[in-house]
């Protein structure tokens, strides 16, 4: 059945099942359901059997055919999946349809019923116990783990206020407020002055980190950072965030730092290592919530509810700090390395949100750490950098570290029962 209709000025925005759909669209174009199951894989057939010579003039044709399969063939049972019809898509006068799917277990379903055991480990496991509800499963284990260091490598702040006292966040009825944006670009004034090498900065949108841009520069901020480092900012085209990547690098290779203007769910975030000098500082501004007007999320949302009773503010937090917790995470990438991680927002501040942290973090976030302004954030930052740049003791190290011997003799322990799910630090 059809689950809703969002009115709006051009017509409105329908969702509802694939088995709704593909019932109307058998109706009215007297097609069979059984054959669209198979309309991808015969599509592909076809063009391999003609040899076409450029597959990419065909790209609109096989998404027509790969969307046909999909209806048709998760159409039955529990709808895990909702077909979203807009009259205009993206800011383009063009109507859309997508085929969204509500239910993330469906992608690791098949390796648990292929296999006994599965381990699975990540450093953004947190909070681990929403995990068995959204994957649907029952795990044997469930831990979270310190991270094992022989000293304090990871240096986490939260910056509640700018120099001047007033509260920073990107929440929507500040977004507009000029003493936020000043302090923000004071504040990242200010930590690349203090930090050397690379500083890695995240943003909760494409929009908001060009508008916050645009003001910085008529403000004279951007001059203001580019006399102490190089500027690289990340765009939705791949190839030129490629280049943008590279020629950061080299900029903190020969010396002259750089800073990358970034977002989270962007490239950036997921995949780019930013390890040693790459990457000495990490800078959130504002919590990353996902678009709550998507039509897609308001969809899984209403999923989520209904089927395995998840609060929809819950699954917005957790979603949100693990996605942050995804970008700091760039900052520290092996025993020897360091970097700073700094929250800047006051929402981070608050314990319902600060404790959705993995477990990795929250043991070098003491309360010293909480709450601070930007003034007072500069001195710990000073302070850190101090104790990084004494010389790593080697026989400190070698206590975190596993002996070729200790591994082989971990690797001979028959374990006779494998946990279902573990978490532990990427590092």
């Amino acid at each position: 059945a059809r689950l809703r209709t969002v009115a709006g000025p051009t017509g409105g925005v329908t969702s509802e099942t694939p088995l709704a759909f593909l019932h109307r669209m058998i109706t009215t174009t007297s097609l069979e359901a059984k054959p669209l199951k198979f309309a991808y894989s015969r599509l592909s057939s076809l063009l391999r059997t003609l040899q076409v010579p450029n597959l990419d003039d065909f790209n609109a044709l096989t998404d027509v055919a790969d969307f046909a399969s999909l209806v048709s063939t998760y159409s039955e049972g529990l709808p895990r999946f909702a077909v979203i019809m807009e009259p205009t898509v993206a800011g383009t006068p063009n109507p859309g349809i997508q085929l969204a799917c509500l239910d993330s277990s469906l992608a690791i379903s098949p390796l648990f019923k292929r296999f006994g055991s599965v381990v699975i480990t990540s450093g953004t496991l947190s909070p681990l116990d929403l995990y068995p509800k959204l994957l649907q499963f029952e795990p044997c284990v469930l831990e979270s783990f310190n991270m094992s260091t022989f000293r304090p490598c990871i240096h986490p702040l939260v910056i509640t206020r700018g120099s001047d006292q007033l509260p920073v966040s990107t929440k929507f009825q500040d977004r507009g407020d000029m003493g936020v944006v000043r302090n923000y670009g004071t504040m990242m004034v200010e930590l690349c002055r203090t930090i050397p090498d690379g500083i890695v900065s995240f943003f909760t949108s494409y929009s908001y980190m060009e508008s916050i841009i645009s003001e910085w520069d008529g403000m004279g901020i951007m001059r203001q950072l580019t006399k102490t480092k190089l500027v690289f900012i990340e765009t939705k085209d791949v190839v030129e965030t490629t280049l943008a990547l590279e020629n950061f690098r080299r900029a903190c290779d020969s010396g002259r730092g750089a800073v990358f203007l970034s977002v989270a769910r962007g490239k950036v975030s997921e995949g780019i290592n930013f390890d040693r000098h790459y990457g000495r500082a990490v800078i959130m501004f504002g919590v990353p919530f996902q678009y709550t007007l998507s039509h897609i999320l308001r969809a899984r949302l209403e999923y989520l509810q209904t089927q395995y009773q998840i609060r929809e503010q819950d699954f917005l937090n957790f979603d949100a700090l693990r996605q942050a917790s995804q970008c700091v995470g760039r900052v520290i990438r092996s025993k020897v390395d360091y970097g700073l991680m700094i929250f800047a927002d006051t929402r981070y501040n608050r314990h319902d949100k600060r404790s959705k942290l993995p477990k990795w973090i929250l043991q070098f976030l003491g309360d010293g750490q909480l709450n601070l302004s930007t003034d007072t954030a500069i001195g710990q930052v000073k302070h850190f950098l101090r104790i990084m740049a004494q010389p790593v003791d080697q026989e400190s190290l070698k206590e975190v570290l596993l002996t070729v011997e200790e591994v082989e003799g971990m690797l001979r322990v028959d374990s006779s029962e494998a946990p279902m799910c573990i978490a532990a630090p990427e590092s």
